[in-house]
């Protein structure tokens, strides 16, 4: 993800800006010609993107520390005219602010879209992450984990039942027992990195426990962090977004789900240093005789004193359970 360097900022600084003047400069001139940097004279940091004849404004004042309006403006140096102006109204997302206005340039110039679809896309990304405080990185179990989520979601699931109702069903990322749940099934999801195999970490006893009336299915993805690596997951998260692109609704939903898990587009850029490369994934049914440990297994109940119970279990020699080997073939839905 493109960032606006410092350097911008403080060119602007250095000029003289008097009243309600913006000082400005184009913001990320190796990526757009479109997009400039400004400041005002009490210092404050504008993203500007003239609007040609017949372009649509663009108001959005529902981001805490930032807003979106279309204005009539006289820019020293550059043209007049009508103006979408995005403010940063909060000195303390500047570097937000920065990832912003890169995404913005980018979008600008790779999409099919006018400015204001654009903008708006790009600030209804960021929204749910705007004025928060700033976030630790997931760990990366955390991310092995959401890859695999996002792995099932959006090469499993989504292609057979369409993206908006994979989306309905992925309820892990809402506190919910399992990952994936539906009427009448249920799908957990494990990531793993282990040479040796399809070998998971189960956290307690109700993780491998199916829903009440259904039948639950685990999803297990073995891959491993390699430089050639033809997969991240920054690209898993663009390639949902895109599979959502005209469902606003299950597109907001899924945003909030990210801000759930603690993704953050702030990261991004770390993220995709990790490149994945998916060596062997497949759906198992969990059946009385799969490989797991329940409450139901302790006949006289869990013994006092026990608060969570966690193991290992591997798939190795269990292939009688799996149901389907890759995306391509059919399973319970």
């Amino acid at each position: 993800m493109s960032r606006i360097a410092p350097e911008v900022w403080t060119r602007l600084a250095g000029g003289r800006v008097r009243g309600e003047t913006l000082w400005a400069r184009r913001a990320a001139p190796d990526v757009s010609d479109v997009l400039l940097a400004a400041i005002n004279a009490d210092g404050r940091r504008h993203f500007l993107v003239r609007l040609e004849e017949g372009q649509d404004g663009l108001h959005d004042a529902d981001s805490r520390g930032m807003g979106v309006m279309t204005r009539e403006l006289e820019v020293p140096g550059h043209e007049a005219g009508r103006y979408l102006d995005i403010t940063c109204h909060d000195a303390g997302g500047y570097e937000a602010f920065d990832l912003i206005g890169g995404e913005i340039a980018e979008r600008l110039v790779g999409h099919h879209e006018t400015p204001a679809e654009s903008v708006a896309r790009v600030v209804a990304k960021w929204r749910r992450f705007w004025g928060q405080p700033p976030r630790q990185m997931l760990s990366q179990e955390e991310q092995l984990g959401l890859f695999a989520e996002l792995w099932f979601l959006t090469i499993w699931l989504a292609p057979l039942i369409g993206p908006a109702e994979a989306l309905n069903r992925w309820r892990g990322a809402f506190g919910a027992r399992h990952d994936f749940e539906w009427s009448g099934r249920s799908v957990e999801v494990k990531a793993t990195t282990s040479a040796r195999g399809p070998i998971h970490r189960i956290h307690g006893l109700e993780q491998l426990t199916p829903p009440d009336g259904g039948d639950l299915l685990l999803f297990s993805l073995q891959l491993f962090p390699e430089a050639g690596g033809t997969n991240t997951l920054p690209e898993l998260v663009a390639l949902c977004r895109e599979q959502l692109a005209g469902h606003d609704e299950a597109l907001s939903k899924f945003e909030t789900a990210l801000a759930q898990v603690g993704y953050s587009p702030a990261h991004e850029g770390e993220y995709g240093k990790t490149r994945m490369r998916v060596a062997r994934e497949g759906l198992f049914a969990v059946r009385e005789d799969f490989p797991r440990v329940t409450a139901e297994q302790f006949a006289a109940g869990i013994p006092a004193g026990v608060e969570r119970v966690e193991y290992e279990i591997n798939l190795n020699g269990f292939e009688r359970f799996r149901v389907a080997e890759s995306s391509g073939d059919p399973f319970p839905l």
